[in-house]
């Protein structure tokens, strides 16, 4: 399952707690505001073996427990066998801008990429440098935390 949000974000530096914005958010009531441990939870009950968040929204980069930076598995068919839940965000814990670098560079290199199987890890690595090249952002890849992740990776199928 591929899961995309574009949109606003914000993070409470007082309880270190990072939240989802919907459209019918207001900033200065938080009952309509997301946590993303919130979405950690929806996304621990997907039963499906791979789920990856595609996420372009400010603060977007809380919803991890921790960045990895680990080597490629060597079969993509093991990577497929285990379940994941993974991430990519346009940034940090910070705000990004509304014309997204992340998404250019994102749709770019599906686009351009030739490989019948590419893992969501591969692709991110692929566009990262050039959203830190063309842009204030840092992206991040990695493990949602708790939320069912046994080391496998989201599977792009070249059609």
């Amino acid at each position: 399952m591929l899961i995309f949000y574009a949109g606003h974000g914000t993070w409470n530096s007082k309880v270190n707690k990072g939240y989802w914005l919907p459209s019918d958010a207001q900033l200065n009531n938080t009952s309509n505001w997301i946590r993303n441990s919130t979405i950690s939870g929806y996304i621990s009950g997907i039963p499906s073996r791979h789920t990856l968040l595609i996420a372009d929204a400010c603060f977007s980069g809380g919803i991890f427990k921790t960045r990895s930076i680990s080597e490629s598995p060597e079969s993509i068919q093991r990577i497929y066998e285990l379940p994941s839940r993974k991430a990519m965000t346009s940034g940090i814990l910070s705000e990004v801008p509304d014309k997204s670098v992340f998404i250019e560079f994102f749709t770019k290199r599906l686009i351009e990429n030739e490989e019948k199987y590419i893992t969501a890890e591969q692709l991110f690595y692929s566009f990262k440098p050039a959203v830190i090249n063309n842009s204030e952002n840092i992206p991040q890849y990695g493990t949602i935390k708790n939320a069912g992740d046994e080391g496998g990776d989201f599977i792009f199928m070249r059609k």
